[in-house]
């Protein structure tokens, strides 16, 4: 997802904004504020799955350890 949102700021950037009438950014400054936005979700997301992994891990650990 990452590099899907990467590429879609580049994209964006390299519209011309001048050239577009008043509609136009408008919508391009809401696709951008939408992009920031799920790129902020992807961070969360990323943070998530680490500490999925942590808690995880120790559950393993306790299952284990109580195996003994």
């Amino acid at each position: 997802m990452a590099d899907t949102i990467a590429e879609t700021v580049d994209l964006l950037y390299t519209i011309d904004q001048e050239s577009l009438t008043l509609d136009q950014q408008i919508a391009l400054g809401t696709a951008m504020a939408t992009l920031a936005q799920a790129e902020r979700l992807e961070q969360i997301n990323e943070r998530l799955r680490g500490i999925h992994q942590v808690l995880n891990s120790w559950a393993m650990k306790a299952t284990v350890d109580s195996g003994r």
